[in-house]
């Protein structure tokens, strides 16, 4: 509950806050999600149904911690007018969450299968995989910059939008490489699914990134 001596000040750093619990979240599931990528380069079967069930585990955090912003939003009511700003930054990063789950399935999925998968396709596959990482890790940088200085905010954002260039390549070239690959149909069309998974990712983290910069505005 809201009390009438809180300031609209204070008011922001609530809700900035559950919206950060909520990234740091997103934040491990990417982080996993590389670590998920690395395994299934490396045939780790093992390690990687682990890992798969501390992916879901995360993603059901993750759903829960949504729906805490929500809740405190509400709770806060209308003493703060850009709510609908933190709603649309925990919206794009829960977006992310969700393609993380599935390219965990997806991968999981080629493994049960033991489809092929050439070394150079795999290795191609690591580095998007890092590279949409870095991408999450530079918006929490800018995300978090909010706590003590709004107006480097902008200058983070850049860095995001270098990091998603590079994963634009990065996906290019790998796009290219999966369809000149004598995988089977299967494998190739799960392996392309994966990949516009990650490329869709780090547009969504470009879109989180633009909702930090409009949230900078109103600190």
């Amino acid at each position: 509950m809201v009390f009438p001596t809180e300031t609209e000040h204070r008011v922001k750093r609530r809700a900035l806050s559950v919206c950060q619990d909520h990234l740091r979240k997103v934040v491990d599931i990417s982080r996993k999600i590389a670590t998920l990528v690395d395994y299934f380069a490396r045939e780790d079967k093992v390690s990687s149904k682990q890992l798969y069930a501390e992916i879901l585990s995360l993603g059901d955090e993750i759903d829960s911690a949504k729906r805490v912003v929500a809740v405190e939003l509400t709770e806060i009511g209308a003493i703060l007018l850009n709510r609908d700003d933190y709603l649309r930054l925990t919206d794009l990063t829960s977006e992310i969450a969700d393609f993380c789950k599935g390219i965990a399935f997806r991968l999981i999925e080629m493994m049960e299968r033991r489809w092929n998968v050439p070394k150079d396709i795999r290795k191609g596959l690591l580095d998007l995989s890092s590279g949409v990482f870095e991408s999450v890790s530079k918006l929490r940088e800018a995300v978090f910059t909010l706590n003590y200085d709004a107006s480097k905010v902008l200058e983070k954002a850049r860095e995001v939008e270098v990091a998603e260039r590079l994963v634009d390549g990065l996906y290019r070239e790998l796009e290219i490489k999966v369809l000149n690959s004598e995988m089977e149909i299967p494998a190739l069309l799960l392996l392309r699914d994966v990949i516009q998974l990650f490329e869709d990712a780090a547009d969504k983290v470009e879109d989180a990134s633009d909702a930090s910069r409009i949230l900078a505005f109103a600190m």
